[in-house]
């Protein structure tokens, strides 16, 4: 399974390497460039399925190099970082194209959220993001037409249950956090909502007892994880 591909434009190099390292934590495959130079350089030279600009950068401004991106390629998708928080500048950015616009300081957390959401939006990768099937062990889970199959048996999903086991396979040996799966399959990570993936986890779990190598750990204080 591949990991998403981002272009991350950042010129503070310890903000830089935070985020490609977090983002890496996430499986999600990251390339950083200090300038708009640089990072308009390698974005013909390379698949990126998503774009992570700052819009202050030298050389280069983080809206001019997304003007320049969006002539080579009109679909990827764009989330601005700034420190900018003026309507005028967001303004400016969606009309330069941006698909998200977060403002700094922000937190990990919700820079993943936003990451996913426009891409869940957008559609941007379907080879990372909707894999039609995956391998589970001895299982294979076919996402589009939500069967999980067990040598001759097959298992009808619901809805929530596949998109559940998707998030799990695509966090597989990582941790798939709980208030993020929360927050893309419910929307809300309330009380109700989050004992209700609990009993989809125990579903999950019924289903795929059959493979004694594949598991769903409970991650405590954090959320799941998928092993095979």
């Amino acid at each position: 399974m591949k990991s998403t591909s981002i272009l991350l434009a950042e010129d503070d190099v310890n903000l830089g390497n935070l985020l490609k390292n977090y983002l890496a934590a996430k499986d999600f495959d990251t390339s950083l460039f200090t300038n708009g130079n640089l990072a308009l350089k390698a974005f013909p030279e390379a698949v990126f399925q998503l774009c992570i600009i700052d819009i202050m950068m030298p050389e280069m401004d983080g809206l001019t190099l997304a003007k320049r991106i969006r002539q080579i390629n009109p679909q990827v998708p764009i989330i601005f970082l700034t420190a900018k928080s003026q309507k005028e500048d967001i303004l400016e950015g969606f009309r330069t194209g941006a698909d998200d616009y977060i403002t700094k300081p922000f937190s990990m957390e919700e820079l993943l959220y936003r990451i996913q959401a426009v891409l869940k939006r957008t559609s941007a990768s379907i080879t990372s993001l909707k894999e039609e099937k995956y391998t589970i062990g001895k299982y294979t889970f076919d996402s589009v037409k939500q069967l999980l199959l067990f040598e001759d048996e097959s298992v009808k999903l619901t809805t929530k249950e596949s998109e559940l086991l998707e998030l799990l396979c695509r966090h597989g040996g990582t941790i798939l956090e709980r208030n993020f799966a929360l927050k893309t399959i419910w929307t809300d990570d309330n009380y109700f909502n989050a004992r209700s993936m609990d009993v989809y986890i125990t579903k999950l779990r019924k289903y795929l007892k059959k493979d004694p190598s594949v598991r769903i750990l409970n991650i405590h204080g954090k959320g799941y994880k998928l092993l095979t």
